[in-house]
């Protein structure tokens, strides 16, 4: 178990209503086969951002990406939770092929908005930009107008896996509590930036508590879509989702309870689907008939098949440092600002409100 001396009330957790308007469950499919996928929801006009998270991430790392973006462009953000990611409830939480993930995404935004959604903008970091290339790849959305990859190139992807085991090893396995996680998240340098480890964490880690610590009698039972049963014995409950009341105290009073918070996902056991998630990218991006734009955490991570594309014009291309993996989340004001740029570039979107709309950025061709 990760633990240190630390300060508590710099690393506690914020709640993901600080960011998005509202959090919904989503059905999709018929009922005796159904699945829940969690989303996350901002804003009411202008094009749709789908927001498609990194491996072992969920949503809540789009959180402070989200109110960044929402200053600068009239526009609508629906970040879901992956299938076996967040609080997102499915049959067979390890398919992680991209297939699967790639008909989720398609799944629950037509559930959302269906079979007519506006004007859509896949943005997706990581493995979440893979799912976005291949959805796009496989016009599985026919109203999508743009495509955004955020720091996932196939070549430096590919080299990346080898090492992939060794580095979920190398991570703590448990955490005493949100606060350590979050705490850790910031100092190992998985997420720079501290506001976003704060809301993000959440939904990366579960709490473990004995059935009977938490429900003791009928009228403190947690609702369904707020809890994950694992086996018999244990019950996660997330307590940003626990609805408030009017007076600000919490629908049900949840005990500080004596277990432990692990990962929410074991990456490890996805390893047979890693490979496809990565392999051809590179191509299937440049031969997407969209507006494209890819920003990276360095020039380094360009393979040949993108740096021959780029020189050619086929995309927009911004580097970001100084910036770990999870670009959006370190530097939020300098991915919306690059995103923004985009979008009005191709005409896609309009400023917010108070907002000079400029396509200035300087993009490399």
């Amino acid at each position: 178990m990760w633990e240190d001396s630390f300060d508590t009330e710099n690393y506690s957790a914020v709640s993901w209503r600080q960011y998005f308007d509202q959090s919904e469950d989503i059905p999709v499919g018929p009922s005796e086969t159904r699945d829940v996928f969690r989303v996350y929801r901002n804003g009411t006009d202008g094009p749709l951002l789908v927001l498609l998270h990194g491996g072992g991430h969920s949503a809540l790392s789009w959180a402070v990406f989200t109110t960044a973006i929402a200053s600068r462009v009239t526009c609508r953000v629906l970040a879901m939770d992956l299938r076996g990611h967040g609080s997102t409830q499915v049959r067979q939480s390890d398919d992680l092929s991209t297939q699967t993930m790639s008909r989720d995404v398609a799944n629950v935004v037509r559930a959302c908005y269906g079979e007519a959604p506006p004007p859509i903008v896949l943005v997706g970091h990581s493995m979440g930009g893979a799912i976005a290339v291949h959805t796009a790849s496989s016009m599985l959305l026919p109203t999508t107008v743009g495509l955004v990859v955020i720091d996932v190139v196939e070549g430096s992807a590919m080299e990346m896996l080898h090492s992939m085991q060794n580095f979920l090893k190398g991570r703590p396995k448990s955490f005493e509590s949100i606060a350590h996680a979050i705490e850790w998240s910031v100092k190992s340098g998985q997420i720079r930036n501290r506001e976003s480890a704060r809301v993000s964490m959440v939904g990366q880690i579960k709490r473990h508590v004995e059935v009977e610590d938490v429900v003791e009698s009928p009228e403190q039972a947690i609702p369904v879509s707020d809890v994950v049963v694992e086996g018999n014995e244990e019950i996660y409950v997330d307590p940003s989702y626990v609805s408030d009341k009017p007076d600000g105290t919490p629908e049900v009073s949840i005990p500080e309870p004596e277990g432990v918070y692990s990962w929410r996902i074991d990456l490890s056991k996805a390893e047979k689907y890693w490979d496809g998630w990565f392999r051809g990218i590179s191509n299937l991006f440049l031969g997407c008939n969209l507006p494209k734009l890819l920003l990276l955490a360095g020039v380094d991570r360009l393979d040949r098949d993108l740096t021959i594309g780029q020189m050619q014009g086929k995309f927009m291309m911004q580097v970001l440092p100084p910036s770990g993996h999870a670009v959006h989340e370190d530097t939020p004001d300098k991915v919306a600002d690059a995103l923004a740029s985009f979008l009005f570039r191709h005409k896609f979107a309009e400023a917010s409100r108070g907002q000079r709309t400029s396509s200035s950025y300087p993009f490399t061709r």
